[in-house]
């Protein structure tokens, strides 16, 4: 039983790591066409002072894939509203991106 669980757990771990990398790789893909003419780097054309580095994130409460997903989906100020343009699995694959980016400095 023992052995059991531990293969599951093992198995589990294995197939969630190999679909992490397609994903990101996906979001890397989906930030470059439609976020990086603004954020290339984890910075910001626009707003100097909003980048996507991590402790940014925090000091403005989007330092979560939902905070992340309703800003891309509706937009802010001067960041404009991609729910029209993106569907919202790509929505989420960008903001995992962003946060996993951000977690690494960029």
């Amino acid at each position: 039983m023992k052995r059991l669980l531990i293969s599951l757990c093992l198995l589990l771990a294995v197939v969630t790591f190999g679909m992490a990398r397609p994903a990101l790789a996906d979001g890397a893909s989906i930030f470059s066409a439609n976020c990086a003419s603004c954020h290339m780097g984890g910075k910001n054309v626009v707003n100097a002072a909003k980048t996507l580095k991590k402790e940014d994130l925090v000091k403005y409460g989007k330092d979560s894939v939902e905070a992340i997903v309703t800003q891309v989906t509706k937009g802010m100020g001067a960041m404009p509203a991609f729910g029209g343009r993106l569907s919202a699995e790509d929505i989420e694959t960008v903001a995992n991106y962003v946060l996993a980016q951000a977690e690494k400095g960029w």
